[in-house]
């Protein structure tokens, strides 16, 4: 009972598929990965080396210069919310990541959300869509009981645009909310003041457990140029609100130093002081191990066309550790594959869509496309779900997902019963879940396969990753339905009207083809961000080190007493 039967999966990539294949996906795969690093580099580039230089200028870093010191050396940064508002503009400016850097960085060793102002943009001010993008990386952060970092250097909301960012219910004041439910939590929050903290922006750090100012910080509720107005007092906002005030007189700060360097040494310092993370001891005993198939073989293994399929396995097989999986009830729901693999030597359970054909277990001999959710992959999926989130095994959705099974027979089966208790087990799963949508993202699948809605601490996207509730193509017919017939051919004979249809149809689903776009997505929150399957590998080693780190902050049990083994020995064929 006690033993996790971890078992080797996956074949070497030239006996799966022969060498133009691999040579035709990898070619596409890299003109992608070339556009989406020419659009993050374009992004962190805030508004450009001229505003760089004026905050070198002042003895100031920038904000990647920041966080490249705040780093442990030779870790990695993973980066969300890069592509908020993301070709937009506000008048003729534009915000590139809605002015902020949201970061999970690993400082003195463990994990930690950052949330730093880019002060190259509007000296670091607010924009439309930037406190939602603060809230939703403080929500990761409450989720996974993370450290967060606030890295401060912010003149307020950009007033032009005020309406945008001030008064909803996830406007600017939400953040302040988001600051008081993380330390009622305990989740530890250090706040650095670099520069401008005015108005509203003052309470962040004041919230937060230990905060610390250079000599060119400064926090005020109103600064020089207000009260000048108001009360024709000649005052800088240095001396309204800055280190000699707060750390001296107010106590609303703990510390003073002279620099931007100085500060970022003294919040490693404050984070080190922290209880060790977790992760190592969750290993039970194993080490981080990489896949005995190369990650960096997804490129060839996804075909550019989300119409054709692949080996989902083989897609686990380049993410686990050593390529070992234990896969539960093989033989039952076949559409869908679940079971529970090490990343950087911890326990994750996966769900991932199976693609291309299957067959069909109510219909002897016959096959039926993967990719759909039918009666049994669905209650596999939640039976599994279940079991993890009473185990406390952090599950990892690997979507490829065109939607539920529909007709007749899926109804009279009570396929909504069995989705609604899927989604139900989802909603109040307390184990954290995070989801990669591979390529196709559609419907109600969606939705079951804790899409975005269902908050996951994480949604990443790829660079096919495609976000509908139908095709465009699909769509298009829908929406012409009465003027074609069976076979959807267009009824009329009338050659101005048959244009005219082309011509609406064309538009519809190019239009459709378009919002489907995963930068699209990305601009408007509706993913957190867009990888290349390059990264994958490394994406889920921080879930897992993540979702491990914390000690006490919810149920675990150790792997000879999980519920999983109770549902494989009841499931198991027996001869």
């Amino acid at each position: 009972m006690a033993k996790v039967p971890l078992a080797p999966i996956g074949t070497p990539l030239e006996r799966l598929l022969d060498a133009p294949t691999i040579a035709k996906h990898e070619g596409a795969a890299q003109q992608r990965n070339s556009e989406l690093l020419a659009r993050r580099a374009r992004v962190q580039q805030g508004w450009g080396e001229a505003y760089a230089e004026r905050v070198r200028q002042k003895g100031k870093l920038t904000v990647r210069e920041r966080l490249e010191r705040l780093k442990d050396p030779g870790s990695e940064l993973f980066e969300v919310g890069t592509f908020v508002n993301y070709g937009r503009l506000f008048g003729k400016l534009e915000s590139p990541a809605a002015g902020v850097a949201t970061v999970f960085a690993k400082v003195a060793g463990r994990w930690c959300m950052v949330i730093a102002n880019d002060n190259t943009v509007a000296s670091g001010s607010w924009w439309p869509r930037t406190p939602e993008k603060i809230e939703r990386a403080q929500e990761m952060a409450k989720r996974l009981a993370l450290p967060v970092i606030y890295l401060v250097d912010c003149s307020g909301l950009y007033l032009p645009e005020q309406s945008l960012s001030f008064p909803g219910l996830y406007g600017a004041g939400h953040i302040f909310k988001q600051n008081s439910e993380l330390a009622n939590a305990g989740v530890p929050q250090i706040a650095g003041v670099f520069g401008d903290c005015i108005a509203g922006g003052g309470y962040m750090p004041i919230i937060s457990d230990r905060v610390v100012m250079t000599e060119q910080a400064y926090m005020v509720i109103a600064g020089a140029a207000l009260i000048k107005g108001a009360k024709s007092q000649k005052l800088s906002s240095l001396d309204i609100g800055g280190p000699e005030v707060h750390v001296h007189l107010s106590g609303c700060a703990d510390a003073r130093v002279p620099d931007d360097q100085t500060a970022l040494d003294w919040i490693r310092a404050e984070v080190e002081r922290l209880p060790s993370p977790g992760f190592a001891f969750y290993r039970h005993g194993a080490e981080p191990a990489p896949p005995e198939f190369a990650p960096s073989e997804l490129m060839a293994l996804f075909p550019p066309d989300h119409r054709m399929g692949y080996d989902a396995r083989e897609v686990l097989a380049r993410l686990v550790d050593h390529s070992l999986f234990w896969e539960l009830l093989p033989d039952r729901g076949r559409e869908m594959i679940v079971g529970i693999g090490r990343i950087s030597g911890l326990y994750m359970g996966f769900v991932i869509n199976a693609q291309g054909l299957i067959d069909d277990a109510d219909h002897h001999g016959q096959k039926k496309p993967a990719g759909i959710l039918y009666r049994d992959g669905i209650a596999k999926v939640a039976a599994f779900s279940r079991a993890c989130d009473q185990d406390g095994i952090p599950l990892v959705w690997l979507q490829d997902i065109s939607g539920f099974d529909i007709g007749v027979e899926a109804e009279r089966q009570g396929l909504l019963g069995y989705g609604s208790s899927l989604i139900y087990t989802n909603s109040t799963n307390r184990v954290p879940m995070f989801t990669v949508l591979l390529r196709k993202a559609s419907g109600a699948g969606y939705y079951a396969m804790a899409g975005l809605p269902y908050e996951p601490v994480v949604q990443l996207s790829t660079t096919l990753t495609r976000q509908s509730v139908m095709e465009g193509r699909t769509l298009a017919i829908a929406a012409f339905n009465t003027k074609l017939d069976d076979d959807f051919e267009i009824l009329s004979q009338d050659p101005a009207e048959r244009a005219k249809i082309e011509a609406g149809m064309r538009e519809t689903e190019a239009r459709i083809e378009a919002d489907m776009d995963p930068y699209k997505s990305a601009a408007q929150m509706d993913t957190d961000e867009i990888v290349r399957f390059t990264e994958l590998r490394s994406w889920l080693e921080l879930f897992a080190e993540a979702s491990w780190s914390q000690v006490g902050h919810r149920r675990t049990k150790n792997p000879r007493i999980w519920s999983l083994h109770d549902l494989d020995a009841l499931t198991r064929s027996r001869g």
